[in-house]
């Protein structure tokens, strides 16, 4: 009887993360591999992609970013850009041509009349420095590398992680530009899937959370907690979930009392999983109403940014309130939508979204950001969080 057990919880955890894989989840997972971070943080004590003087093991999102033409971590489907702002136009330039330059995008704004950062170190950056004379590198630096777009904290670093948040804060602070920022530690994350890791417990992550809080300083920040923390968490208990939650109710506080003018958004899937309602019940659960400013969406997915906005919008009114409350959309990967059924591991046909910008024209959606990193692998085209030049091509050219 025990092994027949043994055999129906596993087999119960892999229908989930089909399931996961399939179409409904899209956010984090596969961003991360285990032990690094993705996106801009660097061994060095810096943010998810790679910046030179605070690093940490830079991989991909879950997630977790790039530098002069759109940077950061994370596996999942799902999103597109809106029939009114269609994702940016391909140059007319063949594989193996060596493309003009453009000229660099303007500064994206930020909420409060920021401008978005553009951190200057990551894994898109790197490849673009040391690859002079690839045919690739014009394109990739124009369209990715000189985007701002999501530092990602995905290790698990008690007594480093101030010092890489602050390295980030700072250099935007200095630049009078607004970061993003994922902290993405919450023990248990991705349900043991290619992004499992983040703190031992939930005591270790209170304090994690707390360092994290104290590099934020005094200046505009945006803060994405959490990636897949509330959308994927069916693989807990009830308890582990009413825990889950308290925890990041108490991260949002702890995140708001840091720095007042921190903007946190908590997680809200996508517009291909939770119904609004149940989605919106899972967020009033984990304190989003009081300890945030709003929910994010879509992040390392595909879908439309038109299907995200009516879907944040449905979700936001399934809250109640209060009317403060907005939404994010990650825009980074949904310039063709989602891919069919099954394939979110670096699908073909994608292209980027929506450049980053706080100037959306929609009611309630307070930014298009570029959360998971363009480029930084599902783990199909190359090892999950790696950058990849020829996926990183293939979106800039969909």
């Amino acid at each position: 009887m025990t092994g027949v057990r043994s055999r129906r919880r596993a087999e119960r955890r892999e229908r989930r993360r089909a399931a996961r894989r399939g179409i409904v989840v899209g956010a984090a997972s596969a961003v991360v591999a285990v032990g690094t971070v993705t996106g801009l943080v660097s061994a060095a004590g810096g943010a998810d992609g790679g910046q030179r003087t605070a690093r940490t093991e830079a991989s991909s999102a879950p997630m977790p970013t790039p530098l002069p033409a759109r940077p950061s971590p994370s596996p999942s489907p799902s999103a597109s850009s809106s029939p009114s702002a269609p994702p940016s136009a391909s140059p007319s330039v063949t594989r193996r041509s060596a493309p003009k330059r453009p000229a660099a995008p303007p500064p994206a704004p930020a909420p409060g009349g920021g401008v978005l950062y553009r951190h200057p170190d990551s894994q898109v950056i790197d490849w673009v420095r040391a690859h002079g004379g690839d045919p690739r590198r014009a394109l990739i630096e124009s369209r990715i590398a000189a985007q701002p777009a999501a530092v990602w904290f995905a290790a698990y670093n008690p007594g480093e992680i101030t010092r890489e948040v602050r390295a980030v804060t700072s250099g935007a602070a200095a630049a009078g530009r607004v970061p993003v920022l994922v902290p993405y530690a919450i023990p248990d994350r991705d349900c043991g899937g290619a992004s499992q890791g983040g703190a031992p417990d939930l005591g270790a992550y209170d304090r994690w959370i707390g360092e994290f809080a104290d590099g934020l300083g005094a200046e505009p920040v945006i803060v994405v907690l959490e990636p897949d923390s509330l959308a994927l968490s069916d693989c807990l208990s009830g308890a582990g979930r009413a825990a889950r939650n308290t925890a990041l109710a108490r991260a949002g506080r702890i995140l708001k009392t840091a720095n007042p003018r921190a903007k946190v958004y908590f997680d809200a899937g996508h517009s291909g999983w939770h119904s609004p309602s149940v989605m919106a019940g899972l967020l009033r659960a984990a304190g989003a109403t009081t300890s945030g400013d709003g929910i994010f969406t879509n992040v390392s997915n595909f879908h439309r940014t038109a299907d995200e906005t009516r879907y944040a919008r449905a979700v936001l009114e399934a809250l109640g309130g209060p009317a403060r409350l907005g939404a994010v959309i990650d825009t980074s990967r949904n310039g063709n939508g989602a891919p069919e059924a099954g394939a979110w591991c670096d699908p073909g046909g994608r292209a980027l979204g929506r450049a980053p910008t706080t100037r959306t024209g929609e009611s309630r959606i307070d930014a298009f950001l570029w959360i998971k990193l363009p480029g930084e692998s599902d783990g199909c085209r190359g090892t999950a969080g790696s950058f990849t030049p020829d996926y990183a091509y293939d979106l800039a050219t969909g």
